[in-house]
């Protein structure tokens, strides 16, 4: 997992874009090491945020923007009915399988990026008040996946230290199989 983008990964712009959404995915999959999945649906903060809760809306949030880029429908139809279901684990879900779905997710975001013809290229937004008004581009989209899982991953940090106190420093140490001293 990416924990800083070097400059030299970065290559062109798609490819920067790309590198620091997966950056800060990487964080919010770092805050999950070795948790079971009580401790990962658990919310330790006056937040009603947890850590499960995080990963799977932020694969969701990703796949809907990457839908609305390509103008489909996003896989899962969210509205005040069903909203507070993007933050929590339902029908057997597990961390597991949303880490998988991510990893799916972000292939088809991976895909789509370098494969639309132009950064440039615009669409429209649906008439909901949660969205910008009118249009925006491609470029747009990467830069609030990566606002978005960046505010996320923040979170996460918060949580996953209220949890058991292991900081962002140690679970990069973790994951890389060292210690953090």
């Amino acid at each position: 997992m990416v924990t800083h983008v070097p400059a030299e990964a970065q290559g062109d712009e798609r490819g920067a874009l790309l590198a620091f959404i997966e950056e800060q995915r990487g964080g919010i999959r770092r805050a999950l090491l070795g948790l079971t999945e009580e401790q990962a649906a658990s919310k330790p903060s006056a937040s009603e945020l947890s850590l499960s809760g995080l990963l799977k809306h932020c694969a969701e949030v990703e796949q809907g923007w990457i839908a609305r880029s390509k103008q489909e429908p996003p896989a899962v139809q969210r509205d005040e009915t069903n909203w507070h279901e993007t933050f929590q684990l339902v029908d057997g879900e597990t961390v597991a399988s949303q880490l998988a779905y991510w990893e799916k997710v972000a292939a088809e975001t991976e895909a789509y990026i370098r494969s639309a013809p132009s950064l440039d290229d615009t669409f429209p937004l649906p008439d909901q008040p949660w969205f910008p008004k009118g249009s925006v581009s491609v470029r747009w989209v990467c830069l609030h996946l990566i606002r978005e899982t960046a505010r996320h991953a923040g979170h996460a940090d918060i949580i996953r230290e209220s949890l058991d106190g292991a900081t962002a420093f140690e679970l990069v140490a973790k994951e890389q199989g060292s210690s953090w001293a």
